[in-house]
């Protein structure tokens, strides 16, 4: 029997007036091609990555004027990871001006991503 992956925590506080809606839209995007769910109610969602690269799970909660994203990853997807959901997030909310930077569980920075990061549009 092989040995399980080290799993890692990688946590950021995503600064917004509407935290609810991001974690609705997040969560509702990455449900056409993975197992994900939001829940209005408690306004929690869910996301399971099974993808090459990105294998992992993301919670996402709303606290005042944050939306928090909470990734659970093996070591060698956590950059991945946190790469594919700071990447939507921040497009989604581009015009709002979002920033994703991530902290890992032993306090060294993850990823950081702003909307100056995203790829120009063409044409």
């Amino acid at each position: 029997m092989g040995r399980l992956p080290a799993m890692t925590k990688s946590i950021a506080h995503v600064s917004t007036e509407r935290p609810g809606r991001y974690g609705k839209q997040l969560a509702s995007h990455f449900s056409a091609k993975i197992e994900a769910w939001w829940d209005a109610d408690s306004e929690t969602g869910h996301c399971v990555f099974d993808r090459e690269g990105a294998r992992g799970t993301l919670d996402l909660a709303v606290d005042p004027g944050a939306l928090v994203l909470d990734i659970d990853a093996a070591e060698e997807d956590l950059d991945g990871l946190e790469n594919v959901v700071a990447r939507h997030l921040v497009g989604f909310g581009k015009k709002d001006g979002l920033k994703v930077a991530f902290v890992r569980v032993d306090g060294s920075a993850g990823l950081s991503f702003a909307p100056e990061d995203l790829p120009a549009k063409r044409g």
